[in-house]
């Protein structure tokens, strides 16, 4: 676990160090795209995060080859080096995506290609297991139809999801954190060692994501662009096709005493083997609802729109960051619900929980406009629209516009004024910036306008 430990927070260290540096050099080459109709960020931001990612992977996998226990993984294996072959090849893609902003079916292409690369070296599906039946010898074109398959499928999900400030980055995250637990209590506790590869391959995700966070949160100051989803998904399904397609049930030895205790103890084997279509459900749920939204309107299904999850979810009203948590807790509810039934499949606590924070996540999709006030022993602790509202300050800008000499604008009485719908003003002129970066004005919100103009 140390070994895991630190390969993770190498990762993450290089991925973090280097976004800054890279986010400089993305102004520089004008990877900075403007503003498209179904963005939801209202300045340029520049792209190419995944460089910064990629690096990061490097680091991971390299600190990992000189590590005593993790180093034999590379003398044992090759799938290391086919998801290094296949990373590299997804990553130029996306990084001449996102600079220049190539066809979809090139892209396309190229993620079969990726995967090709992935299969060649020996990363593909050898069997697939099936309650009842056992495990299925898959034929070669079989398992490579099926891993370019599933290679596309997640890469295009996350790629799809990724559409606020950090929200692919973190639903990533708690999916590999989900799906680390899983790998690795295959490989310690039954001591397979085909599940080594997944367990590091999801340690080394956790940290590309949690590495590149900190700069992708809203309001974001580089967005990873295609160069960095593309990415993250490959290595997401890297990990899947190794421990689902490699790893053989039988070995697990969970096949004792009678034919029913024998299928009953199964299941939880068979449940987590679907995992990695679990910690996807989300994206998965929102590429397959593009699709089928824009082929209904006659239009591609690589035609980008505003209607996905996230786009209704702004749209009801919730606020950017607040979206993004919904989304975090969705994945992880799907992703730790099936890990948890993994484990004891006979506990009725663990279906009876899934319901309730299910019941919960409801209530606060249904909740939109609701905010919540922290006590007032932890308003200091708390962003200013969290706290309670005196009246003494309010009652007066409730009936008194502000001057061009009141020292406070509308809503600042807690500093934001979200609640009220209004924004503190941006003079013209002057350089607006998204996270520190110039781009020119600001554009600011149609009901600021007609305050201005009353001045």
């Amino acid at each position: 676990m140390r070994e895991y430990l630190l390969t993770l927070c190498v990762t993450a260290a290089v991925t973090y160090l280097l976004t800054g540096p890279v986010r400089k050099f993305a102004i520089v080459a004008g990877a900075m795209p403007e503003i498209r109709a179904r963005d939801v960020h209202r300045e340029p931001t520049p792209r190419l995060g995944g460089i910064a990612m990629f690096f990061g992977l490097c680091a991971g996998l390299l600190v990992a080859d000189h590590l005593t226990n993790l180093g034999q993984l590379f003398e044992k294996s090759n799938e290391p080096r086919a998801l290094l072959s296949g990373a590299a090849l997804i990553w130029l893609i996306g990084v001449l995506d996102d600079k220049f902003e190539i066809d979809a079916l090139i892209k396309l292409g190229g993620q079969m290609i990726a995967a090709g690369v992935m299969v060649v070296q020996g990363l593909t599906i050898l069997w697939l297991p099936v309650p009842g039946v056992g495990s299925v010898a898959l034929t070669q074109w079989q398992g490579t139809l099926l891993t370019v398959a599933l290679v596309v499928i997640t890469i295009n999900a996350v790629n799809f999801v990724d559409g606020l400030d950090g929200l692919a980055a973190g639903m990533v995250c708690i999916a590999a954190a989900a799906f680390f637990l899983y790998a690795y209590r295959i490989w310690y506790s039954y001591g397979i060692e085909a599940a080594a590869p997944a367990t590091l391959f999801s340690a080394i995700l956790m940290g590309m994501c949690l590495g590149f966070l900190p700069h992708n949160m809203h309001p974001a100051r580089i967005f990873m662009g295609d160069s960095g989803s593309m990415l993250i998904g490959l290595v997401l399904a890297a990990g899947a096709i190794s421990v689902t397609g490699q790893v053989d049930p039988d070995a697990l030895n969970l096949y004792a005493g009678s034919e029913k205790e024998a299928v009953h103890q199964t299941v939880p084997v068979y449940i987590p083997l679907i995992l990695p279509l679990t910690i996807i459900a989300v994206p998965a749920a929102d590429l397959i609802l593009a699709i089928v939204r824009r082929t209904w309107r006659g239009q591609s299904p690589f035609a980008a729109d505003r209607g996905h999850l996230h786009h209704r979810l702004l749209e009801i009203g919730h606020s950017h960051s607040r979206a993004v948590l919904i989304m975090y807790f969705w994945s992880a509810l799907i992703a730790f619900g099936a890990l948890a039934y993994s484990v004891n499949s006979a506990s009725m606590w663990i279906v009876l929980s899934v319901v309730f924070l299910s019941a919960i996540g409801l209530v606060l999709l249904l909740l939109p406009r609701f905010t919540p006030r922290a006590p007032r022993w932890a308003e200091a602790f708390v962003p200013p629209r969290y706290r309670r509202r005196r009246a003494s300050a309010t009652a007066p800008e409730a009936s008194t516009p502000a001057g061009p000499g009141s020292p406070q604008g509308p809503g600042s009485a807690d500093g934001h004024g979200e609640d009220a719908g209004h924004r503190t003003p941006v003079a013209a002129g002057v350089s607006g910036v998204n996270g520190a970066t110039a781009v020119g004005s600001r554009v600011r919100p149609a009901g600021r306008r007609n305050a201005d103009s009353a001045r």
